[in-house]
């Protein structure tokens, strides 16, 4: 089997799993819920090892989680690559100081921080989420990472909405998907 085909193989196994919940968190959205999938030791443990395995060996010193799905799946994965792990919550929820963007998502608006000390210059990040799906979140992230100098080498995602064009918001980035919808 090729890369291609265990990577399509793989998508689809992981696709069984995760659940559309309507409406939610509003009336229009269909939310893909990856808890199941979470709850699935042999599937949690393949999802995060399809998305290590694209970075080995690329240097990787930080891997950012975006809240909070996106920090279940870079915990490992920052261990997996041998990285220390970085949360970015959202607004008011750390107790250091802090650099801010506010970003537009699919149904609003909402601001990320994290610690002014989280990433330092030149350090080579790879930013992880659930899902990518207007691009803004991971858009927002970059800046973060950029204005305290770090160098973002990817954005590695669990599913990518591919319908809502994301990826047009951050071109000329490395974007990583296992699933696409």
């Amino acid at each position: 089997m090729t890369n291609n085909t265990q990577s399509a193989a793989t998508a689809e196994k992981l696709k069984a799993i995760i659940r559309d919940v309507p409406d939610f968190p509003k009336k229009g959205i269909v939310f893909k819920d990856i808890t199941p999938l979470l709850a699935d030791h042999a599937a949690f443990t393949e999802a995060v090892n399809c998305m290590a395995e694209a970075y080995k060996g690329r240097g990787i010193t930080k891997v950012l989680g975006i809240e909070a799905r996106g920090f279940i799946l870079a915990a490992p994965i920052a261990l997996a690559l041998g990285a220390g792990m970085v949360p970015v919550r959202k607004k008011g929820k750390l107790p250091y100081k802090t650099v801010s963007a506010t970003y537009a998502l699919e149904y609003g608006q909402d601001t990320l921080q994290m610690h002014s000390d989280a990433v330092g210059k030149g350090e080579k990040v790879l930013i992880v989420d659930d899902v990518l799906a207007t691009g803004g979140t991971a858009g927002a992230v970059i800046a973060l990472v950029e204005k305290l100098g770090g160098k973002v080498d990817a954005v590695a995602v669990l599913i990518e909405l591919e319908f809502l064009n994301g990826r047009a918001k951050l071109p000329g980035r490395d974007v990583f998907s296992v699933i696409k919808y």
